[in-house]
């Protein structure tokens, strides 16, 4: 079991940057894949990015790279997603997310932190 707490959202304008934490507990992070996925008003939650257990393989969607960057600090059971230059359509509920290597569901949430950029 693993319990997941993001934070670190807020309103910024529009080229500003923010940095969102995910907090983990339970003895299992390690093992786990974790993805920051966020859901915009009206819109189907998407994929943003995710990292490896390990920290050594990073993915993330295509409106993102070279903006976002995703991190993990094992030894924290932590996550992080520095966000640079950042867009009013990055605008949504981030949440942190974390799945077992093989399977594509995640099995574990964050309750989610708001982000607003504004133009």
């Amino acid at each position: 079991q693993v319990q997941l707490v993001e934070s670190g959202g807020g309103l910024v304008q529009a080229g500003g940057s923010l940095r969102l934490s995910c907090a983990g507990s339970g003895r299992a992070f390690n093992d786990y894949i974790m993805a920051w996925l966020r859901q915009a008003p009206g819109k189907g939650r998407e994929f943003v990015a995710s990292i490896s257990s390990a920290g050594s393989i990073t993915r993330y969607e295509d409106s993102v790279k070279g903006r976002f960057t995703i991190s993990r600090d094992n030894a924290k059971n932590a996550v992080y997603l520095q966000m640079h230059s950042l867009k009013p359509e990055d605008t949504a509920v981030y949440y942190c997310a974390a799945r077992r290597s093989g399977f594509s569901t995640y099995d574990f949430w964050g309750q989610g932190t708001q982000v607003t950029v504004s133009s």
